[in-house]
């Protein structure tokens, strides 16, 4: 990391530590909503209603740690006054907390609908149907914060790579579960719930690739966002 206090070497080493600590903080929030995904997903599968219950009430923790972030970054910018890649990484920083808090309320509303669900006499199988979209979501968030802590823009783009595979699953998921409501109308509003799960899984998907566009700029100063994985190869190539 640069240094921009030569003359103050303590002072230039406190700073450090802060961007240090700013970029752990990150990375637990990162932990916190992995595992709210994680046990979202568990929830709905198993029909676990204590479990559901628990999950859509858990994102206050993340809500308290995306305000202690900001408030972190607020004071670093206006004591620090950052420059080049650590100004990068304070924008960035503010970015993904953003996006994490976003991807903790998407699996609170799994938590949510998979208490409904599990509170139904009549368990169906087809609540199990977003399990794969689930793992694969879960393992691009999972890889959008290891990219974070390696600063790994390679790792970023395969990432990012995946998105287009999620939108694919979640497309056909929905087509399934129309198919499932013709055959069975009387079960519609729990379709409808399941297919609610499946779009907010589809969304952390979305949040997992902004986390690593963020990634990106923090570590090539290349604001991809909005462009297509070919332009984001292609800004990486150059």
């Amino acid at each position: 990391m640069e240094n921009y206090l030569p003359s103050e070497q303590h002072t230039s080493q406190r700073y450090n530590a802060e961007l240090e600590a700013l970029r752990a903080t990150v990375l637990t929030m990162g932990g916190i909503v992995e595992r709210q995904c994680r046990q979202a997903l568990e929830a709905l599968v198993s029909g676990d209603e204590e479990l559901a219950r628990t999950v859509a009430k858990s994102d206050y923790e993340v809500n308290k740690l995306e305000l202690d972030i900001s408030a972190l970054c607020t004071d670093i910018l206006a004591r620090r006054q950052p420059a080049a890649r650590d100004l990068r990484m304070v924008v960035a920083i503010i970015r993904m907390a953003s996006n994490l808090e976003r991807i903790g309320d998407e699996a609170a509303k799994v938590g949510r609908m998979a208490a409904k669900l599990a509170d139904d006499r009549e368990k169906q199988s087809f609540y199990g149907e977003p399990v794969h979209l689930g793992e694969g979501v879960s393992a691009m968030l999972r890889g959008a914060l290891d990219s974070f802590a390696r600063l790994d823009v390679d790792a970023a783009i395969e990432v990012i790579a995946r998105d287009h595979e999620i939108d694919r699953e979640f497309k056909t998921l929905t087509r399934l579960l129309m198919t499932h409501m013709m055959e069975q109308p009387q079960r519609v509003k729990n379709m409808l719930r399941v297919n609610s799960c499946a779009r907010a899984l589809e969304r952390i998907g979305d949040h997992a690739v902004n986390l690593c566009e963020e990634v990106i700029y923090l570590v090539e100063g290349n604001d991809v966002r909005h462009l297509s994985l070919e332009e984001v190869r292609q800004r990486h190539s150059t």
